[in-house]
């Protein structure tokens, strides 16, 4: 991905850039599109009813990543408690469609992808806001 090329671009970066940021915007965009491909194979599925839920915090992990990674990429400004707040939204988002994916993985192979996505993703944003400072 060209995120941290960019970022360093920007005027008020002068070069400069927080890694651990930088990983959790390609991470969240990287499971928003990976959510709604398994909200979207969920929806293929012959028990699409036993799914529903899994559908439902696919959709709902994928609008909250892809608001992260919008968020995080803006450098002009300060909006530190936005930023925590989201990652705080995200965490959550997807601790829990990772955990219902898990429930599905042996059955659906994409939930299995999906829920490493979660894991991948959630991990990136707690290192993110640790960079932040947000644990002290």
């Amino acid at each position: 991905m060209h995120t941290q090329e960019m970022i360093s671009t920007h005027p008020l970066m002068k070069g400069k850039t927080d890694e651990a940021l930088i990983h959790c915007i390609e991470e969240c965009y990287d499971c928003a599109q990976i959510c709604t491909s398994c909200a979207d194979a969920c929806l293929g599925e012959p028990m699409v009813q036993q799914l529903t839920l899994c559908i439902r915090l696919n959709l709902d992990c994928a609008d909250i990543c892809a608001a992260m990674g919008s968020v995080a990429t803006r450098r002009t400004g300060s909006n530190d408690e936005v930023v925590r707040r989201m990652l705080e939204a995200c965490i959550a988002a997807c601790r829990l469609c990772g955990d219902e994916c898990e429930r599905h993985a042996a059955q659906h192979e994409h939930c299995n992808v999906c829920a490493e996505a979660c894991r991948r993703c959630e991990q990136a944003c707690q290192q993110a806001m640790h960079s932040m400072g947000a644990w002290h």
